[in-house]
């Protein structure tokens, strides 16, 4: 394939960018994936299962009703990760701020995933067929999330605690100058503590979060589009349909210095078949198992495993015998008075064609008065 036959394929690949866009409103399986990737190395290593356990500040996107176990102390969090060998970078930030009452507690997270200097090759090929590479421009294409999250306490004993959380998030998603998309959605949760128990709850995207993408091309970029065969999006709207996440842990004592924490989530989603463990065309249900070992509340090895697929063998070139295949994830979390530094390593696939990456993320602990309120 010469050079110029090859030009055309380079073009457009801001067109298959935008394109791949649905044209009518509908419910999507895989809308908004990137509210998926996590939040903070903790819930990374054990394997996203969090609903339950988490008692920081990443509560704001695990089940905000989390958010109560912050107490004493204004929290800030922060993550930073790389996938496909530093193409794509991911990042999450949050804060939150407890009420005087101590029975409230509100945040505000922010994230963003994006793949910058993109190449945009369209106005490569000058007219009489020669190249100009000064024509070529970068841009990004980015998506970004902001959560507003509200933690209640409805019930607290001795041995007991009942609370409530939700979240109003707004999405901004863009495509460089070419194309961006506006989303609202609302989450909400519960958690119960039960002795040793935990038990969570979270509803999420509730209200069907919505997507309206809004194209802006010259009539010059029309122009290269239609010459290489591509079709010029219109304006667009995309469903995120609902899903549930079910989960329960137990914190187990050893000792006077060590403690385990066992987590199992189970994510429900209701859009027809998902290569599950559980699939039907009613509800498809994808399991999560997370594990975390601490000792003097200072230093954790975590473990996890999620993403439960019916995959083929390795060496099974007839395609006849199937496996089941899983994303495991491995971390380490420090304590250093009110500073906590968490590593993950994550994989972005499965075990059998691993994606892993590393993650990394700091919690500070401001103006720290006691210890938190999870017992």
């Amino acid at each position: 394939m010469t050079i110029r036959k090859f030009i055309p394929f380079v073009s457009i690949f801001l067109a298959i960018q935008i394109c791949y866009q649905p044209v009518v409103a509908q419910f999507r399986k895989y809308s908004n994936e990137f509210l998926n990737i996590g939040a903070g190395a903790r819930g990374l290593a054990m394997g996203g299962a969090q609903a339950a356990s988490v008692a920081d500040g990443t509560a704001g996107y695990w089940n905000p009703a989390g958010l109560v176990n912050v107490q004493g102390r204004t929290e800030v969090n922060l993550m930073h990760s790389e996938y496909f060998a530093g193409i794509g970078k991911y990042d999450f930030a949050n804060v939150a701020i407890p009420t005087t009452n101590e029975k409230r507690v509100l945040g505000l997270s922010a994230m963003r995933f994006a793949v910058d200097d993109i190449p945009n090759t369209l106005f490569l090929v000058n007219p009489d067929g020669s190249l100009n590479y000064n024509n070529i421009q970068t841009f990004s294409s980015a998506d970004y999330a902001f959560l507003l999250s509200y933690g209640q306490n409805l019930k607290k004993t001795e041995n007991s605690m009942v609370n409530f959380g939700a979240n109003a998030k707004v999405i901004y998603r863009n495509v460089g100058k070419f194309a961006q998309a506006w989303g609202f959605g609302l989450d909400a949760g519960l958690q119960v503590f039960k002795d040793k128990w935990r038990f969570g709850i979270v509803a999420k995207d509730i209200t069907s979060t919505f997507n309206t993408w809004t194209f802006n091309f010259t009539e010059k970029e029309k122009e290269v589009l239609y010459l290489t065969n591509n079709d010029i999006p219109v304006k667009s709207s995309e469903l995120t349909a609902p899903r549930l996440t079910l989960a329960a842990s137990r914190l187990f004592t050893i000792g006077k210095t060590s403690t385990v924490l066992a987590e199992t989530d189970f994510d429900l989603t209701f859009d027809g078949k998902r290569n599950t463990v559980v699939s039907s065309d009613a509800v498809s249900i994808d399991p999560k198992v997370g594990l975390e070992y601490g000792y003097k509340n200072i230093f954790f090895v975590r473990g996890g495993i999620n993403n439960f697929q019916q995959g083929l063998a390795d060496g099974d070139t007839l395609n006849q015998k199937k496996v089941w295949i899983y994303q495991p994830s491995v971390g380490v979390g420090f304590r250093v008075r009110s500073v906590v530094i968490d590593y993950a390593f994550a994989n972005l696939a499965n075990q059998s064609n691993p994606l892993f990456t590393h993650v990394f993320s700091l919690r500070l602990d401001l103006n720290r008065e006691k210890k938190s309120s999870v017992f």
